[in-house]
């Protein structure tokens, strides 16, 4: 998912984070695949994430939602295209769903977000809650 595969300012340590509740997950994160970046930001009570930043967005800024299995939203734009949706909890683990990934056009029903002690958010898509898959996020500087 791009949520999981594409797809904050520097914060201090570990304490610091886990002290910051829903904050703690909002800015910007590197997925680790094509340069993705996603941002993280508050929707209303819960926590949502939006396509920020990738290598082939670099190059071209235009590109559109092409493998989304629903034909009607294909033209959608890729960049800014919300791919993470109501999650809530905190302060090391939020709930929610639906993902999405746009480079693959697979999706999931539901998710975990965990913050490592380390400071890296793990991001956990999954279907009918036995296959799941799971990608490590950084911190974007």
């Amino acid at each position: 998912m791009i949520a999981l595969s594409l797809i904050a300012a520097t914060g201090g340590g570990a304490g610091a984070v886990a002290s910051q509740g829903s904050s703690a997950i909002t800015g910007l994160w590197s997925t680790g695949s094509q340069g993705g970046r996603v941002e993280l930001y508050r929707c209303g009570a819960a926590v949502c994430g939006k396509v920020d930043d990738a290598a082939p967005l670099r190059a071209n800024s235009d590109q559109r939602d092409v493998k989304n299995p629903d034909a009607s939203l294909r033209n959608r734009r890729l960049m800014g295209l919300v791919v993470l949706q109501g999650f809530k909890g905190g302060p090391r683990e939020w709930k929610g769903g639906p993902l999405y990934d746009p480079e693959t056009g697979d999706g999931a029903a539901t998710g975990t977000l965990t913050l490592r002690p380390d400071g890296k958010l793990e991001v956990k898509g999954c279907k009918a809650k036995i296959f799941c898959r799971t990608k490590v996020w950084t911190r974007a500087r």
